[in-house]
């Protein structure tokens, strides 16, 4: 074929954004993950596999009977697949929310984490994640994923905690599930 002959399909330039140019907008992901009836091997896959770069604690207690799971160990399990941690204790549900979680009332443990999600202390660490959710959009592929003990997100505060920051800036929440025991 002939120089120039063919017409050139390739954009270039300052003006031109492919993806833009056809409507496309990166998806802002949030993950959300239980470890309940999980190994720490299924749980490290499960956030690998999904690329997460932060994993926000958001237990009260960030102490587990499950192996891997208690804070030094989770968090030098994520430090070795290349993945940083971070706990919000004060966005964890109370202890009488615990408590009405584990006597299986979901719904008691929701009502009780709304009233306290209210508390100073709890919006600041709110507003804390927020802005740690922020600053994951700015790192393409390394969303953020938050952290609690319940596998069935319906029944985790987590999941309020999710809806939250699609309300205050549009991410698509997504449930990671790891492989049960």
């Amino acid at each position: 074929m002939k120089s120039g002959s063919a017409r050139s399909t390739h954009r270039s330039g300052p003006a031109f954004r492919w993806p833009l140019y056809l409507g496309y907008r990166p998806v802002k992901r949030l993950f959300t993950i239980g470890y309940e009836h999980s190994t720490a091997g299924a749980f490290f896959d499960a956030l690998a596999q999904a690329g997460v770069g932060l994993l926000v604690d958001v237990r009260a207690v960030a102490a587990s009977r499950r192996p891997g799971f208690s804070k030094r160990q989770l968090a030098a399990g994520l430090d070795e697949h290349g993945i940083g941690y971070v706990h919000l204790q004060k966005l964890g549900t109370p202890k009488e929310g615990r408590l009405a979680a584990r006597s299986g009332h979901a719904e008691e443990m929701l009502r009780i984490f709304e009233r306290h999600l209210k508390a100073p202390e709890a919006q600041h660490e709110l507003d804390e994640l927020t802005a740690f959710a922020k600053a994951s959009i700015t790192r393409p592929g390394r969303p953020l994923c938050l952290l609690c003990y319940e596998r069935d997100p319906a029944h985790c505060h987590r999941q309020r905690l999710a809806d939250e920051l699609h309300a205050r800036i549009g991410l698509k929440v997504e449930h990671l599930f790891c492989a049960p025991v």
